[in-house]
């Protein structure tokens, strides 16, 4: 089992059409944001300018969670309204336009991964998954089998258990919990 940690404080912006994004990670290592060939990405992005329309990604699942707002969107010219930490679930392809500002949390995943699922949650997680993602969205202590980890805000740790270990994660606050098996 590997426990990877990326503090939001050593995240660096890069810019797309509405604001700025951030990459936490993607996976597998080798694999870009612009060829496309990742099996997820996870990130967080300011939506700055009013409408914006996010980037489509062909063969990608996606979920979104608003940070800080709620989010009113049009979906493929629906129209949406989502609270703050309220979690939307799109399929990357989809025409979406943005009318409101804020930061967001964003996890993309290709459409050939089949079990997936995030949840907010502040329960303990007994789980086997072979990626387990735990994104903080306050001040957080998380342990993980015993093992304490102390996360600031917007904070993600990532746990790639290729062997489907048990793992036993215990929450002291709120945070966005994802897994994910190949």
């Amino acid at each position: 089992m590997n426990i990877r940690f990326f503090p939001k404080k050593n995240v660096t912006a890069s810019i797309w059409s509405g604001g700025s994004t951030y990459e936490y990670t993607i996976y597998p290592k080798t694999a870009s944001y612009t060829d496309r060939d990742f099996v997820f990405r996870i990130s967080s992005a300011t939506i700055d300018a009013v409408p914006s329309e996010f980037t489509k990604f062909k063969g990608y699942h996606r979920y979104l969670v608003m940070l800080d707002n709620s989010l009113d969107v049009e979906v493929n010219k629906e129209k949406k309204l989502y609270e703050k930490y309220e979690i939307m679930e799109f399929n990357s392809d989809d025409e979406v336009t943005s009318y409101t500002k804020g930061i967001d949390f964003n996890w993309m995943i290709s459409e050939k991964i089949s079990h997936h699922k995030l949840e907010i949650t502040n329960r303990n997680q007994n789980c086997n998954a072979q990626i387990v993602i735990v994104f903080s969205l306050h001040s957080t202590v998380i342990t993980i089998n015993e093992k304490r980890y102390s996360l600031e805000p917007y904070d993600l740790l990532v746990i790639e258990n290729q062997e489907k270990e048990n793992i036993i994660l215990d929450f002291s606050n709120e945070c966005l919990f994802g897994i994910l098996d190949f």
